[in-house]
């Protein structure tokens, strides 16, 4: 719990995609979309650099994964960030450093 308290009062650092795929995300309730508009305008929001789009290409020919979640993986290990996911589809990806919050 540590680990969460540590956090928890920190800026979240997201990729694009994220954004993408919070915002396309449809609910018949509007608090949430407010709630995710919300957690999207209080994040950093990491874009495409030449970098991420490298390392995405070499996750991508080395793993069978989606490009947006290579995208995610890549956009994390290039800025140096520790992805939070219980996404089984990251696991095993090289130099991504990793926590399931479900294991906290």
């Amino acid at each position: 719990m540590n680990f969460v308290s540590d956090i928890i009062n920190m800026t979240p650092n997201i990729s694009v995609i994220t954004v993408i795929e919070a915002l396309s995300w449809h609910s018949s309730e509007k608090k949430y979309e407010t709630v995710i508009k919300d957690f999207i305008d209080n994040s950093n929001v990491l874009g495409l650099s030449q970098k991420v789009v490298e390392r995405c290409v070499q996750i991508r020919r080395s793993k069978k994964i989606k490009t947006p979640d290579a995208i995610i993986a890549a956009t994390a290990i290039e800025n140096g960030l520790t992805l939070i996911s219980s996404d089984n589809d990251f696991t095993n990806i090289p130099d991504l450093a990793l926590i399931n919050p479900n294991d906290l």
